[in-house]
């Protein structure tokens, strides 16, 4: 008998989806993509400020000014921190229904309406009630708008499936018809803009606006990393998302969990919503939200839906934002910079994903000789 070569081509790069992963080196891979993001945007922002004659003496006068967008002043260190728990609250309230594996795309919606309901009793009770009484009721107003336009999606998921990711985000849009639709009732002159309700403030801590919002944020950041991971109700949703029919099978009520766990969802962004009406605006345009519904919902995926390492998250997207805004200001270049900066180094950090799920084998790629065959 005789033996045929069979001639085998294996590729060049081959990937095989990872097992697991030490969390030390997933963090690696994601520091690795965030300092190369970095590199890359110095690089783009160097050659675009050369172009219009706006050229720094080095290239570290990018990320000088980078740094200086957060951190130069007082006054930006205590907007950073401000904004960062903005967005932190709003990613805590999407994270219980994530984890739940319900794709809640309505914290902007939720968050807005909930801005609705405070500034409305204010509207409208703010001469008739003591402080105390008046910040009580916005603060009820907000939990409450938050949590009747989380729950209506969840009743509709739960009772004929549907697709939540679609009518949470519809909702979205519903919202901001209604806060356009309030406005036109309460300003008569036209100008849809609310002068600010100087009941509706929330007292000062500490001799800072924002010292309470931070603090009362942080303390939220605690309460829910125990309720999703050592309580009961928190174990239910673990379950759920990852089976529903294992959850069934273990006697777990799914349209109970899905609806809890909304009607929370919706009360944490009606909570951000009363820290904006009640602690920063004392007002409501259409914008108040200004799209930090839709960041935070990168803050809760990168962070991977736990609030500790979401604060990690939200403070890097906010370093990215002022950051980009402080090197436009700097540099006098056009306001789309910002953007375009922030935009690439997010690239590189969604990217650093698939490294972390998938590893990456360089092959020869020479030919080998396997043998076999039958005689001819």
């Amino acid at each position: 008998m005789s033996q045929q070569s069979v001639k085998l081509h294996e590729p060049l790069v081959h990937l095989s989806k990872r097992d697991t992963i030490a969390p030390l080196k997933a963090w690696l891979i994601r520091l690795a993509a965030i300092v190369l993001g970095l590199v890359v945007c110095g690089l783009v922002a160097f050659v675009l400020i050369e172009k219009i004659q706006q050229k720094p003496e080095k290239i570290w006068d990018f990320y000088n000014a980078f740094i200086r967008g957060s951190f130069s002043t007082p006054r930006k260190l205590w907007k950073f921190l401000k904004n960062l728990s903005i967005l932190l609250c709003i990613a805590l309230g999407l994270t219980p229904a994530f984890r739940m594996r319900f794709w809640n795309i309505g914290g902007e919606g939720q968050t807005l309406v909930g801005v609705l309901g405070a500034i409305a009793v204010a509207f409208y009770a703010g001469d008739r009630l003591p402080s105390w009484a008046l910040l009580t009721l916005m603060l009820l107003a907000a939990l409450l708008a938050g949590a009747v336009w989380a729950v209506i999606p969840a009743l509709f998921k739960a009772k004929w499936n549907t697709n939540e990711t679609l009518f949470t985000l519809m909702m979205n849009y519903v919202a901001t018809f209604l806060v356009s639709f309030f406005l036109e009732v309460w300003v008569t002159n036209g100008s849809g803009a609310l002068p600010k309700l100087k009941q509706a403030k929330l007292p000062v801590v500490g001799g800072n606006d924002y010292l309470l919002i931070i603090l009362v944020v942080l303390a939220l950041d605690a309460a829910l990393f125990v309720y999703m991971n050592f309580s009961k109700q928190g174990y239910e949703i673990s379950v759920v998302g990852e089976s529903v029919r294992t959850a069934q099978y273990v006697g777990i009520n799914v349209r109970k969990v899905i609806i809890r766990t909304m009607i929370l969802s919706g009360m944490l962004c009606g909570l951000t919503g009363y820290l904006i009406g009640a602690g920063l605006d004392q007002s409501i345009t259409a914008n108040s939200v200004g799209g930090q519904g839709f960041t935070a919902i990168m803050v809760a995926w990168l962070g991977k839906f736990n609030p500790i390492f979401m604060i990690l998250t939200s403070g890097l997207i906010q370093l990215l934002n002022q950051g980009a805004a402080q090197i436009s200001q700097d540099f006098n270049v056009s306001g789309a910079l910002p953007e375009v900066i922030v935009g690439i180094i997010l690239f590189f950090i969604i990217g650093s994903e698939f490294f972390i799920n998938y590893q990456v084998h360089f092959r020869g790629c020479g030919k080998k000789t396997a043998k076999g065959g039958k005689a001819a």
